[in-house]
Formats: structure tokens, sequence, C-alpha cells
């Protein structure tokens, strides 16, 4: 099956849906991995070694969290369905038990919070997109981490769309899903840890 496998963004989504749907995905061979979003096919780039970092410590904190509450937590690259025309990995998924209907064989709906460390090639996805699908899936909780910046946005979805929640001081507390907090200057010193050492 020949199809287009795009590398880079564009900056505006483009009107209407793509000419892909899942069982396109579904005959892709396993690389280069892609995802699929509103109809159309997007290349994944090898992740840095900083992104690895911080995906690991967040998977860690999260995967504590799911311990403790009876949820689960994932790290990519796992396939997330959330329409015919849109399959993802986010690069971590909370899922709370409440929510266990979405475990199959892959994840088949809205997870609970998902988690995108963004890099300048899927940087636009990452905002634009995959924003608009998360919140139109009705993912409780998007966070945006800048591994670069040392930065997180925190996105709560209220009625199909994202508002900005605000940490109090170096603590976020998520409204939505009340077992998930975190400790920003703890959880960037542990990336430091997995970071190669200072010359």
């Amino acid at each position: 099956m020949a199809v287009e496998i795009l590398e880079e963004t564009p900056l505006t989504p483009p009107a209407g849906l793509g000419p892909y749907r899942r069982r396109d995905y579904d005959e892709l061979p396993d690389e280069p991995r892609c995802e699929l979003l509103f109809g159309r096919l997007y290349a994944m780039p090898a992740p840095t070694l900083p992104h690895q970092a911080v995906v690991a410590t967040m998977w860690s904190h999260l995967d504590r969290v799911a311990h403790a509450s009876g949820g689960r937590a994932y790290v990519a690259p796992l396939d997330v369905v959330l329409a015919k025309h849109s399959i993802v990995q986010p690069d971590v998924i909370y899922v709370s038990p409440e929510r266990f209907a979405v475990l199959q064989r892959r994840i088949e709906g809205a997870p609970d919070l998902l988690v995108e460390v963004v890099s300048p090639r899927t940087a636009g996805r990452d905002r634009v997109y995959k924003l608009m699908l998360y919140a139109a899936s009705g993912v409780r909780e998007y966070w945006i981490v800048d591994a670069e910046a040392r930065w997180i946005q925190f996105l709560v979805n209220e009625t199909g769309r994202f508002v900005v929640a605000m940490p109090a001081g170096d603590k976020y507390q998520s409204q939505s899903l009340p077992e998930v907090q975190l400790d920003l200057v703890a959880f960037w010193r542990q990336v430091e840890t997995r970071l190669p050492p200072a010359p």
C-alpha cells in the first residue's frame, strides 16, 4: 500500500479529514513509527536523550500514583485509538480505575491523562492538533512538557475545551484527578539524574 507519511506538521490544520483511517493505519509496518491524526499520517521522529529522561521520570511518577490509586500508567509506544481517523502514541498515559474499559489490546477511547514531551518537529502537532483531538475526545487532562525550557503546561478539559491550570507555587494538584499531584522542583531534579553528567 502506497501511503503519504508527512514529516512536518503544517502550521494550520488542513480543512477536513485526510484520506486515511484506522484500517490503513493497521496495515502499516512497525517502522517507521507513525501517528494518524485527523486522517493524515505523521512520522514520529526519534526522541532525544533529554526527551527520554523526561518521559522516564514522568512515567515513573505516574506509575507510583497508579500503584497507590489502583490506576495504570503506560509509556510510548502504545496506540491510543480516539477515532477512526485518529490513533496516537502519547509519551505517557495515565488511566484511573473508572476508565479501565478503555484498556484492551490497545487503548480504545480516552484515558484520563496524556503527557506529550514536545520537540521542534512535533511542537505544532502537540500544541495544536493533539490539543484539539484530546479535548474533543474527552481526555480529562493534557500535560505538555518542554524538556529544554524545564516547563510544563497543565491543561484541564472543561466541556470539550482545555483551560490552563496553574500550579500553586512549585506544586501542581489535579482538580479532576485528586490522586494526581506533581512537585515540580523534585520532578526536574529527578530528570537531571537521568541526564549525562556535566563535563
